[in-house]
């Protein structure tokens, strides 16, 4: 049998909690419910279930927390990619609001499942900045500040000066800041979810890649390479990494590097005059930029970068320039460590729960906020595995639709980076 991948060099790999203990599956197991996937979906609805009294059994191809959720920018951000009008123009004024407040609710629900089971991953829920470069930028954060406002939420706006002040940067015409956000060590979370789980009854089995799937009288079947699931629901939850295992849902989105850049930890009188907010930033444009100081002064700057793995800095020299550009107190900072991860895109911009067939559920696409919105999503599907009905989840089931072309993602993610890019230059949203 082929050995698993070993977890990629990053920060995160060499600062994590310790690994959780997950041994192969070996021989034949029937289980209630099989998660396919060590991702925080699998993870948090491994949670979920344990807490009511299901014990799942989850497989995963490497270790827990070995994709992109071990390997991300550590933002814990609310809310989706659209406003919150839209969400509702798009889905009705009764399932639009609780799309809503599910997904900006996800940072509350992060910290809660954090300070309950005493998962130590450096959290801080010092909020988050989506911070705009351009007046039209600063235009359109300020109208989502109005339409979270008019909903009750705990967001205000800033200006150009408040931003500045917060960011130590003169860079910004305007920022939301939203309070409920934070950040991690998402390698740490991922580990503690699975502890967490598995105190609760879960069983979590690493290097076990699911090889097939199919249906097997009143069960499903996965076949593994030292044994098998059959079982009564299986959910997957594989987002970037997604295979073959269902037809049509690897391509139904588009996998996406996302690569992060980090510096040793700077001196104080450095790290002070950086992001005195000690939050997270997220830049409101075309091609985003993401950036957060860590809790060892280590700068974290994440960005668009090569579309495939890397493990230094070097394919990412526009992050280290930028990052100089916003502080010039940085330039001669040592950058240790470069590293990147495949998140998963949808055509929509949302993200997708699926259930092609009686008791199978997928879940996946989350389009950058995969800390906050796939822990969430974790709990939506564990209602649903426990009998919730369908029109009572705060996320629409909808059927899998392919990308059309999809065998030219990786031209098409390079075409539409390059017009970001020009989009941005000239101001236009």
């Amino acid at each position: 049998m082929p050995s698993p991948a070993p977890l990629p060099p990053s920060l995160y790999a060499e600062t994590a909690a310790p690994g959780f203990p997950a041994p192969p599956l070996e021989g034949e197991h029937r289980v209630p419910v099989a998660i396919v996937g060590g991702g925080f979906t699998g993870l948090s609805t491994a949670l979920h279930l344990a807490e009511q009294g299901v014990a799942p059994t989850l497989i995963e191809a490497s270790e827990p927390g070995w994709g992109a959720s071990g390997r991300n920018g550590g933002q814990v951000n609310p809310g989706l990619k659209w406003d919150p009008d839209q969400v509702q123009a798009d889905f009705g004024p009764e399932l639009g609001a609780r799309m809503i407040a599910l997904s900006y609710g996800a940072p509350e629900l992060v910290f809660d499942i954090i300070r309950r089971h005493q998962i130590t991953c450096d959290a801080r829920q010092q909020g988050t900045l989506r911070a705009a470069i351009t007046p039209a930028n600063a235009s359109a954060v300020q109208a989502t500040a109005a339409q979270c406002i008019r909903r009750g939420m705990p967001v205000e706006y800033l200006d150009r000066a408040a931003v500045a002040a917060l960011t130590g940067t003169d860079r910004y015409a305007g920022a939301m800041l939203d309070r409920r956000g934070g950040d991690l060590n998402p390698l740490s979370y991922a580990r503690g979810l699975a502890r967490a789980a598995a105190q609760r009854g879960a069983r979590i089995h690493g290097a076990t890649p699911a090889l097939s799937l199919a249906r097997e009288g009143a069960l499903w079947r996965i076949a593994t390479p030292q044994g098998s699931l059959l079982a009564e629901q299986v959910v997957l939850a594989t987002n970037g990494y997604t295979g073959d295992l269902w037809p049509g849902l690897r391509r139904s989105l588009a996998p996406v590097f996302s690569s992060i850049a980090a510096t040793a930890p700077l001196p104080d009188a450095v790290a002070r005059s950086i992001l005195p907010l000690r939050g997270s930033v997220y830049e409101s444009g075309n091609i985003t930029v993401y950036y957060r100081l860590d809790q060892a002064n280590r700068l974290l700057m994440g960005g668009r970068g090569p579309q495939r793995p890397m493990q230094d800095t070097g394919p990412v020299q526009y992050l280290l320039r930028y990052a100089e550009r916003l502080w010039p107190a940085l330039k001669g900072a040592t950058w240790t460590h470069g590293w990147n991860g495949q998140l998963a895109m949808t055509q929509d911009h949302y993200p997708h729960l699926h259930e092609p067939a009686p008791g199978l559920l997928a879940a996946l696409g989350y389009n950058g906020r995969g800390v906050a919105m796939a822990t969430a999503m974790g709990g939506q599907l564990a209602r649903r595995l426990l009998g919730t009905p369908a029109e009572a989840l705060d996320m629409p089931l909808r059927p899998i639709r392919p990308i059309p072309f999809h065998r030219f993602w990786r031209l098409g993610v390079a075409a539409t980076v390059a017009k970001g890019r020009v989009k941005d230059r000239l101001g236009l949203s």
